[in-house]
């Protein structure tokens, strides 16, 4: 691994992933608006059907991609790594066109005896479009991400969510004659020209790439085995991606079940089938877009960490993985316990300013103590894949999900949202530390609990308190528009943990020359 390719890539990623959640942000403010919040919750409904699809086609398929050809280029093999993505694709588009097909013919039967709500089987049948340029563009991203560039992938996202979200808002605009007018079947369409653009993008990004230069015949031949059949590349990922893809597929059912389960139980609860939705759209189309926010770094991280740590586990380079494994976990965790004080200081106001919304704001404070367990846990699972261990992170994700899924059943009917609140906090707390004890039982990781935990926790407590006080001053005192002020706020925080950790020799730069 060439040096600071992780961080590169890292940022890379990072940028892109802030400017699209930016501009998710913006449109899922406008969608609150323009779909209220029972249609938003009925929106998010097809989403359970289209991770399950998702998981099928295109999840296992893309993780093997990435290991594989991590393996491939560690060698110098370029041409073997090709044939990886080729023999990727080829899977990959029948899988999403015969599920597209399945989907489309099946869309009412699912709308009302799986999801409940007949209202979704026409956003169903245009989400299915989307699944075979779904598949292409995850195996090409999959393909890069072995290669450890980011750029391509991270650009494709940023051109799936700003052609999604330009054409949504004006053909909203278009149908409403000058006012907008949305419905779940217009934001399920802007999905799929969203994912077509991205889907060409990436194809011409690949066939305009340049080509890599090969290392000498006899070199490639005696590492990695060079002549290998396409057959025996078709047998290599399908014993990557099969055994990945039924763990992600049970893990994908159980969370879908969930998700499903989550306005079924609410209504248990005395909630109305209307006041259900809406509570569901609030939580999933408001609080964890919030949520999850900060996770684009630690998403970045995850998706680069597992080709290096396959590489590196190739070559049994155990203290590049021990390095590596503990500064990722040290600033997943950074970042963690600086986003829950943030969300614990601004929460209601922003679920108030931006969604006009409290409920919005509540969600966020209690949740908010997920931050530092859900981000960890993302980088935790791609290091375990990365070690080659993929069947402990999924042992780990279902008594997570199943013990979530079993509060929920014991709560929800009597306390409410409230109930699935907690199921969530519990359940992550589980994940993580099985995820923790995995890593560290099979990586000798150092790690530094004076500048992961107790220094970033002191300032964090710190720099969000006088952060919000002077949020309410400026506020009391200025006609700023009150989002302005709190992202600005947020932002300046921001700035003074990095300055204040620096200073105290919590983070060094030099830390990732690894």
């Amino acid at each position: 691994m060439s040096k600071n390719t992780i961080l590169k890539g890292t940022l890379i990623l990072t940028i892109a992933g802030l400017l699209t959640r930016v501009i998710g942000f913006f449109y899922k403010i406008f969608l609150s608006k323009a779909l209220g919040a029972e249609l938003l919750g009925i929106y998010q409904l097809v989403f359970p059907v289209y991770g399950v699809c998702f998981t099928v086609y295109a999840s296992g398929i893309q993780t093997g991609i990435s290991k594989m050809v991590a393996e491939e280029i560690g060698f110098g093999n370029y041409k073997g790594a090709k044939k990886v993505l080729w023999a990727g694709l080829s899977v990959s588009l029948t899988l999403a066109c015969l599920l597209a097909v399945l989907m489309y013919q099946n869309a009412g039967f699912i709308a009302e005896k799986v999801l409940f709500e007949k209202d979704c089987a026409s956003s169903l049948q245009i989400l299915a479009i989307a699944f075979p340029f779904c598949g292409i563009t995850a195996c090409i991203n999959g393909y890069y991400y072995g290669l450890k560039k980011a750029f391509i992938p991270a650009t494709t996202q940023l051109v799936e969510q700003t052609i999604r979200v330009v054409a949504v808002y004006l053909i909203a605009l278009k149908l409403g004659g000058g006012k907008v007018t949305a419905t779940c079947e217009l934001a399920v369409f802007g999905l799929v020209i969203g994912e077509i653009a991205s889907n060409i993008y990436n194809i011409i990004s690949l066939a305009f790439s340049k080509p890599e230069k090969e290392k000498n015949e006899d070199e490639v031949s005696s590492l990695s085995l060079s002549d290998k059949t396409t057959k025996e590349y078709y047998k290599g990922l399908g014993a990557i991606s099969l055994p990945l893809t039924a763990n992600r597929l049970l893990l994908s059912i159980l969370h879908s079940f969930e998700a499903i389960m989550i306005p079924t139980m609410l209504k248990s609860s005395g909630l109305s089938n209307a006041e259900a939705l809406s509570v569901y759209g609030i939580l999933t189309g408001m609080t964890l877009p919030f949520l999850m926010f900060p996770s684009t770094l630690t998403n970045s991280l995850s998706v680069l960490l597992l080709p290096t740590i396959s590489e590196a586990n190739a070559k049994s380079n155990h203290s590049l993985i021990a390095k590596t494994v503990s500064i990722t976990i040290k600033y997943s965790m950074i970042l963690g316990i600086f986003s829950t004080g943030l969300f614990m200081a601004f929460g209601t106001d922003l679920g108030n300013a931006v969604f006009h919304e409290p409920r919005a704001g509540t969600y966020l404070m209690i949740l908010s103590w997920l931050c530092p367990f859900l981000y960890m846990a993302t980088t935790l699972s791609s290091i375990i894949n990365g070690l080659g261990k993929a069947h402990l992170t999924f042992i780990n994700s279902i008594l997570g999900t199943s013990c979530r899924i079993l509060i929920m059943i014991i709560l929800i009917p009597k306390l409410g949202i409230t109930g699935y609140l907690i199921s969530q906090l519990v359940s992550q707390l589980l994940i993580t530390f099985l995820d923790a004890f995995v890593v560290y039982k099979n990586v000798n990781a150092p790690f530094d609990a004076v500048n992961t935990i107790l220094k970033p926790g002191i300032i964090t407590a710190c720099v969000s308190s006088f952060s919000y006080r002077f949020y309410l001053f400026l506020h009391a005192v200025t006609s700023f528009n009150n989002i302005i002020l709190i992202l600005g706020n947020c932002l300046f925080s921001a700035i003074i943990f990095l300055v204040l950790l620096s200073i105290t020799k919590s983070i060094r730069y030099g830390e990732w020359k690894v």
